[in-house]
C-alpha cells in the first residue's frame, strides 16, 4: 500500500514540475531544478548540505539578484546574491528535516548558545527599536539582522552532524580543498595588475575580505603544520601555506597584513615550537624584501606616504592616508558623541551611517546591551578554543585548535579596521571552523580508548 501511494505521489509531482516548466523560461527551469536538487540533497543528507555550504562559501557566483536599502542607512545597502539564496536553502532543509526527525534535535546544547542567543536578541531588539524610531528602514534592518542569524545557522548544523572524528578530518579537508582552489584563482589574476580578490565576486571586488579569509586559512594551515608528525602531511601543508601567501600578499590589504602580527604572536604564546617559528619568521623578514612585488610595498607606504589631502590625521610628523584617517575619526566620533545619545540600545542594525570597523559599528549600533553581548560571545569561543587545543591529544585535533585560536585573534585585530565579523565570505568558513573546534572535546572524549585496553 505504501509503494503505491509512493507511486502516485512521483507520478502528482512528476505532472506539476512538466506543467511548471512549460510556463517559465530555459533559465528559470535550470535554476528551479537545481534548486529543488540541492533541496532533496540536502533533506536527505545533513552532511551534503553542508558539503555543498562549503564549498559554496568562496566557490559560488555573487550574482547580485537585488538591493535593499542604501545611502544614509548603510552607504552601500544590502546586496542579496546567490550563495544567500543557497544558503536560506540549505538552512530551510535542514529544518525541515529535523522538524520531521525530532530525534535530530534543532539546535544542540553547546557552550556558546547562551551568548549567541542574547547576541541575536540584542541585535534584533535595538534594530526594532530603531524601526520604531525611525532610524531603521524595516526591509534594511530586517535583512542585515537576517544575514547576522546566518552565520549561527551554519555554525548549529555543524554541530548537530559533528559526532566522530571523521566528520572533522572530512571537513578539514574540504576548507582545505577550497582554499587551495581559490589560491590559484587569485594567483591567475595576478598577471592583470589589479589587486586580487575572492573569485566570482562580479563588480564590486573586495581584496580585503580576500586578505582576511587568507589570514584565516593561513591560520589553520600553520597550526596544523606545527603539529603534524607526517613528513608527507608537513609537505602538503607547506606548499599550501606558499600557495595562500601569494595571492595574499596582492591582494595589498593593509588590514590583513597587520592581522598576521598577532596570529604570529599567538603561536608564539600558545605553540610548543617557538625555535622553527621564530627562525623562519627571521628567514621571512630578510627574504620578503627581494621578493615582495613593488606595488605592494607602495601600498604599505601609501599610509604615510600619501600627497596632502583635505581630511588627513596628522600624528606627530606623520600624516596618515585618507582612508586610514577616516577609520580613525569614525572611532572618535562613535566613543566621543555619538555612541552617547543612544547608549544602552544603539541606533539599531544599520541605523547609523555605513562605518568599516566593527567595534565601532557593535556599539553605536546596539549600544552597550548588545557590545556587552557580542563580547560575551567573542570570549567564550576563546575560552573554549583554548581549553580545546590543551586538551587535545590527537595531532590533527591540536593542529586545528591552535591553528583556529590564532586565526580568532587574527580576525579580531582585522576587525579594527573592517567589518570582519559581519563578512560573509569570512565568517561562513569560520564558524564551520568554529563548531569543529567546539565539538573536539566531546569527541576526543567519546574515542577515548577505555583503561584496560578496552577489556
Amino acid at each position: 500500500m505504501r509503494m503505491y501511494l509512493v507511486f502516485i505521489f512521483i507520478f502528482i509531482f512528476t505532472l506539476l514540475i512538466a506543467a511548471g516548466v512549460t510556463s517559465v523560461s530555459p533559465k528559470m527551469a535550470v535554476v528551479l531544478g537545481v534548486g529543488l536538487a540541492i533541496f532533496i540533497g540536502c533533506f536527505a543528507s545533513t552532511q551534503i548540505a553542508l558539503y555543498v555550504l562549503i564549498f559554496s562559501m568562496l566557490l559560488s557566483p555573487e550574482i547580485v539578484v537585488g538591493r535593499v536599502g542604501g545611502g544614509a542607512a548603510l552607504g552601500r545597502g544590502v546586496t542579496l546574491r546567490l550563495d544567500d539564496f543557497l544558503l536560506l536553502l540549505i538552512g530551510f532543509s535542514w529544518f525541515v528535516r529535523t522538524a520531521i526527525y525530532k530525534e535530530l534535535g534543532l539546535f544542540a546544547r553547546t557552550p556558546l548558545n547562551r551568548p549567541i542567543l542574547y547576541y541575536a536578541m540584542a541585535c534584533a531588539f535595538s534594530t526594532a527599536i530603531g524601526i520604531i524610531a525611525d532610524r531603521v528602514s524595516f526591509k534594511t534592518g530586517f535583512f542585515f539582522v537576517l544575514k547576522y542569524i546566518e552565520y549561527f545557522i551554519i555554525y548549529f548544523m555543524t554541530v548537530n552532524f559533528i559526532t566522530e572524528g571523521k566528520h572533522v578530518k572530512n571537513f578539514l579537508m574540504a576548507l582545505l580543498v577550497t582554499c587551495a582552489i581559490v589560491s590559484v584563482i587569485g594567483i591567475l589574476q595576478i598577471p592583470s595588475g589589479q589587486r586580487v580578490s575572492a573569485p566570482f565576486e562580479g563588480e564590486e571586488a573586495e581584496p580585503n575580505t580576500f586578505g582576511g579569509y587568507l589570514v584565516l586559512m593561513l591560520s589553520i594551515v600553520t597550526g596544523l603544520l606545527l603539529t603534524s608528525e607526517s613528513r608527507r602531511q608537513k609537505f602538503a601543508l607547506a606548499a599550501l601555506a606558499l600557495l595562500i601567501v601569494v595571492p595574499f600578499l596582492v591582494t595589498r590589504s593593509r588590514g590583513a597584513y597587520v592581522a598576521v602580527i598577532p596570529m604570529f604572536i599567538a603561536f608564539l604564546i600558545y605553540s610548543e615550537k617557538r625555535v622553527p617559528l621564530i627562525v623562519g619568521a627571521v628567514l621571512l623578514s630578510l627574504l620578503l624584501p627581494f621578493v615582495v612585488p613593488q606595488s605592494v610595498k607602495n601600498r604599505i607606504m601609501y599610509t604615510f606616504t600619501q600627497k596632502p589631502q583635505p581630511g588627513q590625521i596628522q600624528i606627530g610628523g606623520i600624516r596618515l592616508d585618507t582612508s586610514t584617517s577616516a577609520r580613525i575619526r569614525s572611532w572618535t566620533d562613535v566613543v566621543t558623541k555619538d555612541w552617547i545619545e543612544h547608549p544602552l540600545l544603539g541606533y539599531g542594525i544599520t541605523g547609523y551611517r555605513f562605518l568599516d570597523a566593527q567595534y565601532a559599528r557593535v556599539l553605536v549600533e546596539t549600544g552597550i546591551l548588545g557590545f556587552s553581548t557580542f563580547v560575551w560571545l567573542i570570549y567564550s569561543l576563546f575560552v573554549k578554543a583554548r581549553v580545546a587545543y590543551r586538551r587535545a591529544r590527537d595531532p590533527l585535533f591540536r593542529g586545528l585548535s591552535l591553528g583556529f585560536l590564532a586565526g580568532l585573534i587574527a580576525m579580531l585585530a582585522h576587525s579594527v579596521g573592517s567589518n570582519t565579523i559581519i563578512i560573509v565570505r569570512i565568517m561562513e568558513p569560520f564558524w564551520v571552523l568554529a563548531a569543529m573546534v567546539i565539538k573536539l572535546p566531546e569527541i576526543q572524549e567519546a574515542e577515548a580508548v577505555p583503561e584496560g585496553g578496552g577489556q
